[in-house]
């Protein structure tokens, strides 16, 4: 299995610029940080940075849990197994959720509220969405002829939104109940997000190698918006609020509102701490703490 294993995520990582990846020499040293955050006069504010994983290797993917409390995130550890871990912001106490034969990624809390979404790399290397219960127990299949999944946001209870691999890639949107899935958009990126009080996900197109564009897609019309330009070669990005963007680029944070705003702006800079190469970002439900993935130091 290992070396299947190998072949697709070396597929991955050369063709589709994926996050499965073959082994601990290939992968980034990533570790996650968490920050205080609030807003002030219509502009963000964050507190020091603080490095929540010890782990030296892949730490990665991080999603608070709806009550805040706790965030998941995917830990790549031994034999390139990646299983989802819980961190408890009040105990800093680590648990390993995920403890299987199979990799996991990308968890992610389901409107429920009673399970947890990932990408199951399965043991003849397929990708699908799969599901386990938040309080513990055996995963369930979700979709079963979706594949190869990337990544995925949940629109409400019955959609979700996936990014699916292939030549091109795919943004499919698929009804859970039918397991029904459509194409609406194609050369996506890997950020989706369901925005804030709208019925709406939002994700990168890439238009073109120096075009990409943060769009957003209406769940009942299927209407497509354009929003903002990214930053340079930058697609990782968070909601603030219905209007408010978070995006990271070095060892910087930027925000972009959407009703004020023409470009980004710098709210915060990090190198003195020792971040760089900002990716993924997160953000809890009361919008008051944020999670940074950045090169470990």
């Amino acid at each position: 299995m290992k070396n299947d294993f190998r072949l697709i995520a070396l597929a991955v990582i050369l063709v589709f610029n994926s996050n499965f990846v073959s082994s601990q020499t290939a992968l980034p040293k990533t570790d996650i940080y968490l920050l205080d955050m609030k807003m002030k006069s219509g502009r963000i504010e964050l507190g020091m940075p603080i490095k929540i994983t010890e782990w030296s290797g892949y730490d990665n993917q991080p999603m608070f849990l709806p009550d805040g409390k706790s965030l998941f995130h995917t830990s790549i550890r031994d034999d390139d197994q990646a299983d989802i871990y819980r961190y408890n912001l009040a105990s800093n106490a680590l648990s390993n959720v995920t403890k299987t034969y199979e990799s996991e990624y990308s968890a992610t809390p389901m409107p429920d509220g009673k399970f947890f979404s990932v990408i199951r790399v399965e043991k003849d290397s397929t990708q699908r969405l799969w599901k386990f219960p938040i309080a513990g127990g055996e995963p369930g299949l979700v979709l079963g002829n979706v594949k190869p999944v990337g990544y995925h946001t949940w629109g409400d209870a019955n959609t979700v939104v996936m990014f699916v691999l292939g030549n091109p890639i795919t943004m499919q949107i698929a009804d859970i109940r039918t397991g029904k899935a459509d194409t609406v958009a194609q050369n996506i990126g890997r950020s989706l997000h369901k925005i804030p009080k709208r019925e709406t996900i939002s994700f990168v197109h890439k238009v073109s190698e120096n075009e990409w564009l943060i769009k957003q897609l209406d769940l009942k019309t299927r209407a497509i918006a354009t929003l903002a330009k990214t930053l340079p070669a930058s697609e990782d990005y968070a909601w603030i609020s219905p209007d408010i963007l978070l995006m990271g680029k070095d060892s910087k944070l930027y925000q972009y509102d959407l009703k004020k705003n023409d470009d980004w702006l710098e709210v915060a800079d990090f190198s003195i701490a020792g971040l760089k190469s900002i990716t993924r970002l997160a953000v809890n439900s009361k919008g008051d703490k944020l999670a940074v993935v950045a090169l470990s130091q």
